[in-house]
């Protein structure tokens, strides 16, 4: 009986111990997980920290996850806390994640490229290799990167040196807005042309000179012959696996899964296992399972649902997971403390790498720079823009120190290099925006810039007949004298039916189309005949053009931007789409001719006014002998009103029209200045810009026109929307015309709430409050817009050209 319950006892105690090993090494694993997890989110927390830092400094996020990473990894307490377990784990996340990044690198690739006659980025990305790789394979051996020398080395990092991280630099160029340009988009494709080469020189190199392992190293010439034809087949057998079945299979999927509906998940596994498999082919006899996705991925299809998911799931994995861990991984590899500051061959070394970088791509590019015609300072641009390396640069050189090919101060060197190929990039991009402001024609398509002593060029667009009265009229308040004059292009608006369509023939001209169509015929002579007449009669200093946009309406607003770029015109004026009645009031309008309105206003290469006429066409004939139309221009401030003002003052010069400049101030000594002041965000700095702006305009046009008597002035103190409103409602009845800007002001507290009510939003709001209902219907509205650029770079379109 003793001996059982001494079993029993003994039994619960074993139990017991058992159960709290058990629990003790959960709570060890548990707090290892909790620890690495918090260490990742810190990393990533800084990565993002220092990014916004050097925001302002433009840096590309790699910079910041490459001080991160070494500064992070290399201290004591971090370090130490790394042990061989998570050394090995962290090392196979890097290869998977390398696996992930190399795939998605290929699949972007065109293999086909290298049968094709070289383009100009081809050439450009070419030169820059052979040049970067002729000048390292000269200078590497002398520098002793390794304890002795050893060409398998040697080539490897002189293809590293001739590359260019792509995926790298596109991000760059894309975010600092030059993307859209032709020298952006050169850069863009040379790097493209020189990551995809160099990449397929070393994943064909590593055939020849394996990273050797162990038995490798003791095997004899013979087993690395039959080795290196062993991996040559599998990747053969690869390469033409992929290329022959993946775009069956992903054709098959991508129709079985069309657009617009989820994807199958049976399909979506399938697809997962069909790409696994094919890169899986050749590491099996010993090849770089990093190389081999890559070379799996540039035979993979490009286009197509598959295809697209897994670059957007792979590239978002790899930025919100991967780097972080990568660039610690490379910190922790890098050890700061191996480093040998104190040689002079560590400096050495550093330097010449990067130097070789820069002077072998820059000497090639202004190579072929010269023998494609391009500027020098815009082949130097494109050579320090490609000297820039990346993830995989990195990656290469740790994989280095790791192998025992170099030693730690080496591989940090590299690293340092690296961070040095990018770092200078931004300013290379401000540099080159700097020269193309100063040879692009920025703004030369306004108003307000206009030379006095160059002719007025206006694009002045017709729905029809009915817009023949408000054209002549308005070409003749904008004629000014007859030296320089204007040049007027009045152009029928049609739009191209399927019976149109039916009676355009090719014309005389390369690009010139015929309509003959009977009715479109007789309204076109209509209009020539009307404009031509008030011409030969009145038209001194007018020279009439006849131009025909003909398109669907989806194709007109590219016509209208078209021909006004075409013509250098610096004004666009559009008729409103709403056309008044017989009882004064203006119709419900046409969607159509609404919508190419407000696609030209957004688009369009120079100024553009839309004109609400509402009897300006009414009016016979405009003397010149006497007073006979009073015209108003209202000015509150802003880049549309300025220009508004400089065309008012092109109108001021008419014999017979009485011009009254309006300016709206705001009323600082309002008992609401308070009220508003608490209710609406004012930016000080761009307001107190756009004041100065304000200022310097309305005092030139003040000197110019108003101290010599010819325009009146009259000021309104207002304090909010309500007393701007109350204040046009009082203007009803006493001018025949007024000039307003459409909008750009900035932080206007006298317009501000009036966007909430507007019917029209491409009139702006004053505009919009203007050719309302409540509104005078003997009181027509000109909105003026200046030039928009297009893109967010100050002063200049973002797909300028310089080359």
């Amino acid at each position: 009986m003793g001996n059982n319950n001494s079993t029993t006892s003994n039994d619960f105690g074993a139990l017991s111990f058992g159960d709290s090993q058990c629990r003790g090494r959960l709570t060890e694993l548990f707090t290892r997980v909790a620890i690495n997890l918090l260490g990742f989110f810190l990393i990533a927390g800084l990565c993002n920290v220092l990014h916004y830092i050097l925001k302002p400094l433009s840096q590309p996020r790699i910079t910041s996850d490459i001080f991160v990473g070494l500064f992070i990894a290399n201290l004591g307490f971090v370090h130490r806390a790394v042990n061989y377990s998570t050394a090995k784990t962290l090392r196979f996340i890097i290869d998977f994640g390398m696996m992930c990044y190399m795939f998605v690198l290929g699949i972007e690739m065109d293999p086909y490229v290298l049968f094709k006659v070289p383009t100009r980025d081809a050439k450009v990305a070419y030169a820059g290799m052979l040049s970067t790789l002729i000048l390292a394979c000269a200078i590497i051996p002398f520098m002793h990167y390794t304890g002795q020398f050893e060409i398998d080395f040697t080539l490897s990092l002189s293809t590293a040196l001739s590359s260019t991280a792509s995926p790298v630099l596109t991000r760059l160029i894309t975010s600092l807005k030059i993307g859209k340009s032709d020298i952006g988009r050169l850069v863009i494709a040379a790097g493209m042309h020189a990551d995809f080469i160099s990449t397929l020189i070393i994943s064909l190199g590593y055939i020849v000179y394996p990273v050797e392992n162990d038995d490798l190293k003791d095997a004899g010439a013979f087993s690395r012959i039959r080795t290196a034809v062993q991996m040559g087949a599998a990747l053969m057998f690869q390469t033409v696996f992929a290329a022959t079945v993946s775009p069956v299979f992903m054709n098959w999927v991508n129709n079985e899964n069309p657009e617009g509906k989820p994807m199958k998940g049976s399909h979506l596994v399938l697809s997962v296992a069909f790409i696994t498999l094919i890169c899986c082919c050749s590491p099996v006899y010993g090849y770089s399972p990093i190389l081999s996705a890559f070379m799996a991925g540039i035979f993979l299809p490009r286009e197509g649902r598959v295809s697209k998911w897994v670059i957007s799931k792979i590239n978002y994995l790899l930025s919100n997971i991967f780097y972080p861990i990568f660039f610690f991984w490379m910190g922790y590899e890098a050890k700061l403390v191996d480093f040998e500051p104190d040689h002079f061959m560590t400096w050495a070394r550093l330097v010449v790498l990067f130097s070789i970088a820069t002077i072998g791509k820059v000497a090639g590019t202004v190579i072929s720079g010269a023998m494609l015609g391009f500027h020098w300072p815009e082949s130097v641009a494109l050579g320090l823009l490609l000297t820039t390396k990346g993830h995989y640069h990195i990656y290469l050189a740790i994989a280095a120190k790791t192998a025992g090919r170099t030693s730690t101060s080496t591989s940090t060197v590299m690293v340092i290099a690296i961070f040095f190929t990018v770092v200078h990039a931004p300013s290379v991009v401000a540099q080159i925006i700097k020269r193309a402001r100063k040879r692009a024609p920025t703004h030369r398509m306004a108003l307000q810039l206009l030379d006095p002593s160059h002719e007025l060029r206006i694009l002045l667009c017709l729905h029809g007949p009915q817009n023949v009265p408000s054209t002549i009229n308005f070409m003749e308040i904008s004629r000014g004298i007859s030296d320089p004059g204007i040049v007027v292009y009045v152009t029928d608006m049609i739009e191209l039916t399927n019976e149109v369509a039916a009676t355009v023939v090719k014309g005389d001209g390369q690009d010139t189309e015929a309509v003959m169509n009977k009715a479109l015929m007789e309204i076109r002579n209509q209009i020539t005949a009307s404009v031509e007449a008030y011409v030969e009669e009145n038209g001194e200093g007018i020279t009439l053009r006849r131009m025909l946009a003909l398109s669907s309406f989806s194709g007109l607003p590219q016509d209208v931007c078209t021909l006004a770029e075409d013509l250098m015109a610096a004004l666009i004026i559009l008729p409103f789409h709403k056309s008044q009645r017989a009882d004064g009031t203006l119709d419900a309008g046409h969607g159509g001719f609404r919508y190419v309105n407000r696609k030209v206003l957004r688009n369009a290469p120079c100024s553009v006014g839309i004109l609400v006429d509402r009897g300006f066409g009414s009016i016979e004939k405009i003397s010149r002998s006497h007073v006979s139309l009073n015209v108003a221009v209202i000015f509150i401030g802003g880049k549309d009103d300025r220009e508004a003002l400089a065309y008012a003052g092109r109108v001021s010069r008419h014999p017979g029209v009485k011009l009254t400049v309006i300016r709206f101030l705001v009323d600082s000594n309002s008992e609401n200045a308070s009220r508003r002041a608490g209710n609406y965000r004012i930016n000080i700095s761009e307001q107190q810009e756009e004041t100065n702006h304000d200022d310097e305009c309305f005092a030139e046009f003040y000197e110019r026109h108003v101290a010599s008597g010819h325009v009146a002035y009259m000021e309104k103190h207002l304090a909010n929307s309500a007393e701007t409103y109350a204040t046009l409602k009082s203007f009803e009845g006493q001018y025949s015309l007024i000039i307003v800007g459409r909008g750009g002001r900035v932080n206007s507290v006298l317009t501000f709430g009036m966007n909430d009510w507007q019917q029209c939003p491409e009139l702006g709001p004053i505009g919009d409050v203007l050719a309302g209902s409540d509104f005078s219907a003997k009181m027509s509205v000109l909105i003026i817009q200046q030039h928009n650029l297009k893109g967010e770079l100050d002063g200049l379109d973002d797909d300028f050209s310089i080359m």
